[in-house]
């Protein structure tokens, strides 16, 4: 049945692209995908009718949804007649966007073929890959995982665009693998859009207090440059998802200063480096939604550059779809976790114990080193163990449910429906 849903929703899409042919912007990479969508379709919107993909609609199913304009059916067969009619009456007559913003997903080997050949892009970007990327569950390496992904720029023609993250050591080869004019971006000096003088927010206790936590950074294009800031988030794949938001709109006639207004009313995707108040006077810098050994890095990068009079707490759950590379990955990570200037270490899952033990063997006590097997088991100890002053980060792939943790420490978890990541009703029942 889901092989003849996928085929149905492709020709209905597939219609519907030849019927209204609309600039597509395919987005794949394994870190800062939905970031870089969403900054991409804050720039856009002020200046052309576009659509991006809701929630998790990246695959043979959900993409050809978004160009449909509709939602799943589930497993009601009468919701999924709803979507086809639909379908047809917009491949009839309907005021269609001129421009569609897909992220794509790569699970396993075909997933970005299939969806380019939907929907071949006019403008391709990859954000990052890394040296321990997720979905490796399914290829034989990184090598087979990053050719999948560059299809999304191999396949573009030569009036077409493709925007590379240079800075990303895995993806610069790919520069000469495309005939689509390049728009690379990056802090190398050789990136045509190039971005310096990052910086975080700090004094992190003032800034909340003030409510003017977050990021700024300057962009430098064809000798021009203006400023850029990004509210109430931390973290380096805000900034790559701002560039290459700035790269769509520079190939869409768009110029810096319309591009940095348009990108004060970027809002990062919850669960994304978000910054909130939590109890007893802590702040929580939210990055519940998934993980990877890269992102988690990056994450944790930053809590060590923040200042708070309080402790630097790393609360970390498991990292899925490493395959064979996962417990390496997750020892790699602890040990990084030891270096970096973390005062506690609280683990969730099997899988982070490996994360655990290796900050344990680089000299982190016992004491400074906790480990819970569920996110539910952990919600209250953590409760327990900050104090006045701390910093908490809190991340972890989307099995580790760590936005329950979130929710339990947080000042106002009243707004977690308009704050954290799965808190709808099919969530709520796994829980």
């Amino acid at each position: 049945m889901k092989k003849a849903l996928e085929i149905i929703l492709y020709y209905l899409a597939k219609i519907i692209l030849w019927r209204y042919k609309p600039q597509i912007i395919g987005v794949t990479g394994s870190v800062g995908k939905t970031s870089t969508k969403e900054a991409i379709y804050a720039v856009l919107k002020e200046k052309f009718k576009v659509r991006r993909n809701i929630k998790n609609y990246n695959n043979e199913i959900g993409v050809p949804l978004t160009i449909i304009g509709a939602k799943a059916g589930g497993r009601n067969i009468f919701l999924w007649l709803a979507v086809f009619f639909k379908a047809l009456v917009v491949a009839i007559y309907w005021p269609y966007p001129k421009v569609i913003v897909l992220e794509m997903g790569a699970d396993k080997p075909g997933d970005i073929k299939y969806l380019i050949k939907l929907a071949p892009c006019h403008i391709g970007i990859i954000t990052a890959v890394g040296e321990n990327p997720v979905h490796l569950e399914f290829f034989k390496n990184v090598e087979h995982l990053i050719r999948e992904k560059a299809n999304i720029i191999t396949h573009l023609k030569s009036n077409d665009f493709a925007v590379i993250n240079t800075d990303d050591a895995s993806l610069k080869l790919l520069v000469e693998k495309t005939k689509a004019s390049l728009y690379t971006i990056g802090q190398n000096e050789k990136a045509l859009i190039r971005v310096s003088d990052i910086n975080y927010t700090l004094d992190l206790e003032r800034a909340m207090a003030e409510e003017s936590a977050g990021i700024s950074f300057k962009v430098n294009y064809q000798g021009h440059t203006v400023p850029f800031k990004i509210m109430n988030a931390l973290g380096e794949p805000q900034v790559y998802a701002a560039l290459c938001a700035i790269a769509c709109g520079l190939i869409l006639k768009m110029n810096l200063v319309e591009i940095s207004a348009a990108l004060k009313n970027y809002k990062p995707p919850k669960g994304r480096m978000n910054l909130l108040k939590g109890i007893k006077d802590t702040i929580i810098i939210d990055d519940s939604y998934n993980s990877s050994p890269l992102a988690c890095e990056k994450a944790l990068e930053v809590l060590s550059k923040v200042q708070v009079t309080g402790r630097k707490i790393a609360c970390l759950g498991n990292m899925e779809e490493l395959g064979d590379n996962s417990k390496k990955a997750h020892r790699e990570l602890g040990r990084f976790i030891a270096e970096s200037g973390v005062d506690i270490l609280i683990t969730v899952g099997d899988k982070a114990l490996n994360m655990a033990e290796a900050a344990k063997e680089k000299n982190m006590t016992a004491g400074t080193v906790l480990s819970y097997t569920t996110s539910n088991e952990a919600s209250r100890p953590v409760q327990d163990e900050i104090h006045r002053g701390d910093i908490i980060l809190i991340k972890g792939s989307q099995s580790a449910r760590m936005e329950i943790i979130t929710k339990e420490i947080m000042a106002n978890p009243e707004l977690a429906e308009d704050l954290l990541v799965r808190q709808e009703k099919s969530w709520a029942k796994n829980n």
